[in-house]
């Protein structure tokens, strides 16, 4: 499989072009814009393009190299989009409400999930735990609401290696604990979003249905490409150099981590010569 390829008619046809009303507007995406039609601002496609195409070559190093990619977006209109496209490639996502330090916080985040799982096996267990129906008609609130949060992220085992965010703006937690954490950013940056946020800024209408189902087939499309690679594929013979660059990454990846356990290595032997001072 191949990386996946688009027109720039596939484009006008979804309407990645639409922007948003010129009075929501961030000044940072004036690179990014043709022009004003009725009050709305139109994106430049010659611009969208190369930075599409940039994107889904980043996320095929990052797939290759065995990578985890974390979908985000809870606007309604790609809740559900953006599930059927992580379920497709075996990736993961948040698509109801971003929890703060769902990332930063990993180890707190990690521990919800264990108790999300052990009350979904107690459910199920009920007769043999001796639980009655009150006891269980709770727990099974619990789960629904738990599950609402964590149900995309329950076997991702740690951050991942890179994100994909629809909608800036509305994403900026989950934009800002990336940063943190140096993972990777491609997101989709309407007229209102600030590019420089992101490390893969794809200018492109974030409200359109069709758009976003255009932005994840080719992001899907993508990760399958980099996971057969990973695997041996017939493709991989044909991407030697780009194999070269997965492997980069993936040391890359083991230094950031590496640098993140000392970090917080640091940080607690700092507090305990703290508590010791005192």
């Amino acid at each position: 499989m191949a990386l996946p390829t688009f027109t720039m008619k596939q484009l006008m046809e979804a309407g990645v072009h639409f922007g948003h009303h010129t009075r929501r507007w961030n000044p940072l995406m004036t690179p990014y814009v043709y022009g004003v039609k009725d009050k709305i601002h139109i994106i430049n496609l010659n611009k969208t393009a190369p930075l599409l195409h940039r994107a889904l070559v980043a996320l095929e190093t990052v797939a290759a190299a065995g990578g985890k990619v974390l979908f985000v977006a809870t606007k309604h209109q790609a809740k559900d989009i953006v599930k059927d496209a992580a379920e497709r490639c075996g990736q993961f996502y948040v698509n109801n409400r971003w929890l703060g330090g769902m990332l930063t916080n990993w180890t707190t985040v990690s521990q919800s999930i264990r108790r999300l799982k052990k009350m979904e096996n107690d459910i199920a267990n009920a007769d043999k735990l001796g639980l009655t129906k009150k006891e269980v008609g709770v727990m099974t609130k619990e789960v629904e609401k738990l599950r609402s949060v964590f149900g995309g992220i329950l076997e991702m085992h740690g951050v991942p290696q890179a994100m994909i965010v629809i909608d800036v703006p509305r994403e900026m937690n989950a934009v800002r604990e990336a940063r943190i954490l140096d993972i990777p950013t491609i997101a989709i940056c309407d007229t209102n979003a600030n590019p420089e946020a992101v490390d893969y800024p794809v200018p492109g209408n974030d409200d359109a249905a069709r758009a976003t189902q255009l932005y994840c087939d080719l992001f899907v499309d993508a990760i399958l490409s980099g996971i057969e690679k990973r695997l041996g594929g017939a493709s991989a013979k044909k991407a030697d150099v780009e194999m070269d660059a997965a492997d980069d990454l993936e040391a890359d990846i083991k230094d950031k981590e590496a640098k993140q356990k000392s970090k917080a290595s640091e940080a607690r032997a700092e507090r305990r010569e703290k508590k010791s001072d005192k």
